[in-house]
């Protein structure tokens, strides 16, 4: 059982990591961190992390859910059913991973994300659908994604944009696709991870009530701080996590 300041910490990055997630996405950045400080390992801090904030990213999916279509020949609920198997995938090859190993691996999973966070956010977004790709193409892509999201997660929500946007879809229809199939993916990896005996649940409470309490601070926050300020600051602190992981 984490101490009562350890709890508090959680809370409170809980509320940023919420925040930012309404803002401008990369809360993740934020609440694994957050966990690794309080003393879990890698393995259990992403775990941990995934499952105190699907209650949250799953309420901003739902109501954003009529906007949400299929693309390139496939439908809504087959991009559905492959980011659930695949997030089923990388959670159990999560799961089944050494920590001393994804210890190693974390910097450079920290390092993809961080730059897949930075081109996803400054990039300039296509309005209109410019182009299409092949359904195999596509399938393929959205499973590889989901593996990786299921796994560790970061930049998959700009790797599902990017991909959406390609295919054909317009900005607010990807959107919308990207937060219910993310939302997919993680509903798997929760529902395996509750059962893996590697959750702190006390840190995951904590981390839940402060991203409930970000997600409704960062609506109202949203029309009234600039996101690009948001997004400047995520990829700050993924680049010290990264030079920090990479060093310790």
């Amino acid at each position: 059982m984490p101490e009562l300041h350890t709890i508090l910490l959680l809370a409170a990055a809980g509320l940023f990591a919420g925040t930012q997630n309404a803002l401008a996405g990369g809360g993740s950045f934020i609440t694994f961190p957050a966990l690794l400080l309080a003393g879990l390992n890698p393995v259990a801090a992403n775990m941990t992390s995934t499952v105190a904030m699907f209650p949250s990213q799953t309420t901003s999916a739902v109501a954003g859910r009529k906007f949400a279509e299929g693309v390139s020949g496939l439908s809504f609920a087959q991009l559905f059913t492959i980011s659930i198997v695949g997030g089923i995938f990388g959670a159990i090859l999560l799961w089944i991973t050494p920590p001393t190993f994804f210890a190693r691996l974390v910097p450079w999973l920290v390092l993809f994300a961080t730059a897949m966070f930075a081109w996803g956010a400054f990039r300039r977004q296509p309005i209109h659908a410019a182009s299409s790709m092949p359904k195999p193409v596509l399938a393929v892509i959205q499973f590889c994604i989901s593996i990786y999201g299921g796994y560790f997660g970061g930049g998959i929500g700009f790797l599902m944009l990017a991909a959406l946007t390609i295919a054909g879809q317009q900005i607010r229809a990807a959107t919308a696709t990207k937060n219910m199939l993310a939302m997919a993916m993680n509903a798997s990896a929760t529902l395996i991870f509750a059962f893996s005996g590697m959750i702190s649940w006390a840190a995951a409470l904590a981390l839940c009530a402060g991203g409930i309490a970000g997600g409704l601070l960062g609506s109202w926050l949203i029309y009234r701080l600039p996101p690009q300020l948001m997004r400047i600051f995520v990829v700050l602190v993924g680049a010290v996590l990264t030079v920090y992981m990479f060093l310790r």
